[in-house]
């Protein structure tokens, strides 16, 4: 597989478990939001966070992985991961249509970044 480059995205987020969602999120430069038959999730800048919420948990910190990833593609998420998880570093993945983001603990970037940079990925910030 060819080197990957992961960028490291700017502000804190924070996943949060709503009833609704305002549609002025769709406006902010990072919003993610996923609808199931059981719950609404939305995450979201920390400072654009909603007040009325189910659940909530600031605190993220999101890489993003750069380009468009084909879906024949296997192992990408997996791979990055596993290099967290054998450093103890849990995350939050989201994926969209064309690419993949995983979300770390802030206190954790730094080690994420780290990990990630020894096993070969290249980081990028901003």
């Amino acid at each position: 597989m060819q080197q990957l480059t992961i960028r490291v995205l700017e502000g804190d987020l924070s996943v949060c478990k709503v009833r609704r969602i305002d549609e002025s999120y769709l406006e902010d430069p990072f919003c993610f939001i996923g609808k199931t038959d059981c719950e609404l999730s939305l995450v979201c800048l920390t400072g654009h966070a909603p007040s009325s919420f189910i659940a909530r948990e600031d605190g993220w910190r999101a890489m993003r992985i750069e380009g468009e990833l084909d879906f024949s593609l296997i192992g990408i998420l997996s791979s990055i991961s596993k290099i967290l998880a054998d450093n103890k570093i849990g995350i939050f993945a989201v994926s969209t249509y064309n690419t993949d983001y995983i979300l770390v603990k802030k206190e954790d970037l730094a080690r994420a970044v780290s990990s990630l940079e020894d096993a070969g990925y290249k980081i990028v910030r901003g």
